[in-house]
């Protein structure tokens, strides 16, 4: 008992002798901070004193935004005008824009159709449904892309009403439609939604279940849900505002179906509530979104009258006849669903410029946190100085901007679109609609931890852009599902041709009629930067992966397996081919946009763009090694080559960020003082 009482006395002795120290160190410290001066404490330095730009931004954004460049940043200062627009002030006096993504998704949602309607009194709509110049277009796209920047919740709002509702009714109906519904969409007398996914087909539109059958003696179509899977789901605008909807449903004529067709069908009166034989829920709460009311819709037989049909593709006289131009259901099919490319351009620009808006906090807050010191005592190292972290944003401010051109590109072959080209349309905008959605959420994490603990606050904007710009990856069409479509059309390419004996006219295929490009056995760096070298990879991979990719297809349908039962069992080398098509096809378009280029200083930043984006591209995947088109040492070397560029590419970040064209108040407080955004005195307004 005694040796252990004396051992607990011991140990508290030892005890209280630690925190004695303890005591003493603290006050000694305490001594010393007192003579600390409060210069060593950290302090925001602005980064553009350090990083002077070798080319004028301007110019770069000029090719990066590729049009109405002032239309843009007119609807900018619009929108920091209006209280509407949340405007907050912070480090020192600078003002953010930004929605309150506090308040419930009800005063969201209400807040959306205010800003709207703010929108629509100072202009910004106008001539969106009844200017069909190709000059009009583009100022639309340009326009959207700038309202995405602010909300999410409002650009897809917007984008329902004139992009679904308003196409719909402008190309699959005629100038009866056009008379009675455009000019009322484009004031929003109208606002309208776009009834096509359900329950259970989403993807699948072939596949809906809902149904129309015509009733001549009234010159009535009926439209009804026959089961649970057939409600509509998701239809954006439905839940509360919404007084319209276009129907997608199967067209039952004389026993026969006559496959998808569009209706017009309201489905609220004009207080607000839901129409007979109309039935509407809500969809709920969203990790994203939630200023868009997302709602569900029955119909119980509801009769719309028969010129409700949009019929630029096929048509019902009154007695009941069914006619069409368009003989075969699989090219009327094709034909109907043409027009609908418009949203994933619109989602392919949207993303990219939401990639730029996280590049653009993530590196400014690089260019001026610090972090750990290099040497002992020596001062901390600027987080974009560190290699590490270089390789994290570098490489996605070279796919942003590359992928910027694509974009350009891609709203260009939309506006200049003619029935021939609808098929290279739809691939493209396949191809480059998933890829930038993919990459945007990609850039989004990436940037969302590269801002540490900053990254989650919702001012800072990044976090909350993951959450809101997700649905990108499976609305307007599932990401892994457009793939497939582009290879099955770049394989259809390929079997005409070889039938034919003709040569490749299209898609960009036509590199396949010459000789197989040889690639150097030891690359170098100025191999490895030339753009005949990046060119002729590229090629070598797609044509190398179209013939594989035909020649398995091929081979399953040889082993008795039908045409979509081989493409399904080569899936793999399915996503490689549309992979490498993409790549491709955004290497091409952004180097004919770096040869147009005539200053010297940007021509160079644009080589090492374009090179980090190839370097990156081979980097990011095992089809160059995995089938061949690169030996093991020369991958390797082309790892390296990612690194010098980075090193490279570093002077230059701030200036490419700054051609980004965001002003900014849509930027967060991290890319600017936030030691000031972060004071005592400033919590007032976070």
């Amino acid at each position: 008992m005694d040796s252990l009482f004396n051992s607990g006395a011991e140990r508290a002795a030892r005890r209280a002798a630690i925190i004695a120290n303890h005591l003493i160190q603290s006050e000694s410290a305490s001594a010393s901070a007192s003579l600390l001066s409060a210069s060593s404490c950290l302090h925001y330095n602005p980064p553009e004193l350090t990083n002077p730009a070798s080319f004028n931004p301007t110019h770069l954004r000029r090719i990066l935004d590729g049009h109405h460049v002032e239309a843009r940043d007119w609807l900018f200062k619009l929108m920091e005008e209006s209280p509407l627009f949340c405007p907050k002030k912070r480090c020192e006096g600078k003002v953010f824009v930004a929605p309150d993504y506090n308040a419930t998704k009800e005063q969201q949602r209400e807040m959306t159709m205010r800003r709207i309607e703010y929108l629509l009194n100072n202009g910004v709509f106008e001539g969106w449904l009844t200017d069909s110049s190709a000059d009009a277009t583009m100022r639309k796209f340009a326009l959207m892309e700038c309202l995405g920047v602010y909300d999410h919740s409002l650009v897809i709002k917007i984008g329902v009403h004139f992009i679904l509702w308003g196409s719909a009714i402008k190309f699959f109906g005629t100038k009866i439609h056009h008379e009675r519904w455009l000019n009322d969409t484009e004031k929003y007398k109208v606002l309208g939604c776009f009834a096509m996914t359900e329950l259970g087909h989403g993807s699948n539109v072939r596949g809906v279940e809902t149904i129309a059958t015509y009733d001549s003696s009234t010159r009535e179509f009926i439209i009804n849900t026959p089961c649970e899977s057939a409600q509509k789901y998701w239809i954006g605008g439905a839940a509360n505002h919404a007084t319209h909807t276009i129907v997608f449903a199967q067209l039952l004529m004389n026993g026969r179906n006559e496959g998808v067709h569009a209706f017009i069908a309201q489905i609220r009166d004009s207080n607000g509530n839901p129409c007979p034989n109309i039935r509407i829920a809500e969809c709920g709460h969203k990790i994203g979104l939630n200023g868009v009311d997302n709602g569900r819709i029955w119909f119980d037989n509801v009769r719309v009258p028969r010129e409700n049909l949009l019929n630029s593709v096929a048509d019902v006289l009154p007695d009941g006849q069914y006619v069409s131009s368009i003989k075969d259901p699989d090219q009327r099919f094709a034909a109907f669903l043409a027009p609908l490319t418009v949203g994933r351009v619109n989602i392919t620009a949207e993303a990219v410029y939401i990639s730029k808006v996280a590049l653009a906090i993530a590196t400014r807050y690089a260019l001026s946190r610090r972090a750990f010191a290099v040497t002992p005592n020596g001062p901390e190292t600027l987080l974009l100085d560190y290699p590490s972290h270089q390789r994290r944003l570098i490489p996605l401010l070279a796919k942003a901007c590359v992928q910027s051109c694509s974009a350009n590109f891609l709203k260009t072959l939309y506006i200049q679109k003619t029935p021939e080209a609808n098929k290279a349309l739809h691939v493209y905008s396949s191809a480059l609609k998933a890829v930038a959605s993919w990459q945007n959420m990609i850039t989004l994490q990436e940037c969302r931890e590269a801002c540490g603990g900053q990254g989650l606050k919702t001012e800072n904007r990044v976090g909350i852009l993951k959450g809101e710009y997700d649905v990108q990856c499976t609305f307007e069409g599932d990401n892994n599902v457009l793939m497939q479509q582009v290879s099955k059309a770049l394989l259809a390419e390929y079997v005409a041709v070889q039938k034919k004996k003709n040569p490749f006219k299209s898609l960009g295929l036509q590199h396949m009629n010459g000789p197989v490009s040889s690639i150097p056995a030891d690359l170098t760096s100025s191999t490895l930067r030339s753009s005949k070298f990046q060119t002729d990879l590229f090629c070598l991979r797609e044509r190398d992966l179209l013939q594989r990719f035909a020649k398995e297809v091929s081979y399953y349908q040889a082993q008795g397996e039908s045409k979509e039962k081989a493409f399904l069992l080569s899936y793999q080398l399915a996503e490689d081919l549309a992979r490498a098509f993409t790549e491709r096809s955004t290497l091409q378009v952004f180097l004919e946009a770096e040869m147009n280029v005539l200053q010297a200083p940007l021509k160079v930043v644009m080589g090492l763009l374009r090179s980090m984006y190839v370097m990156t591209c081979i980097d990011e995947t095992a089809s160059f090694l995995q089938y061949g088109h690169l030996s093991v040492d020369n991958a390797a070397a082309v790892r390296k080559e990612v690194m010098a560029l980075c090193t490279d590419l570093r002077p230059h970040a701030l200036a490419i960020v700054s051609s980004f064209g965001i002003p900014d108040s849509y930027l967060s407080p991290i890319a600017f003082d936030w030691i000031e955004a972060n004071t005592w005195g400033n919590l007032s307004s976070e």
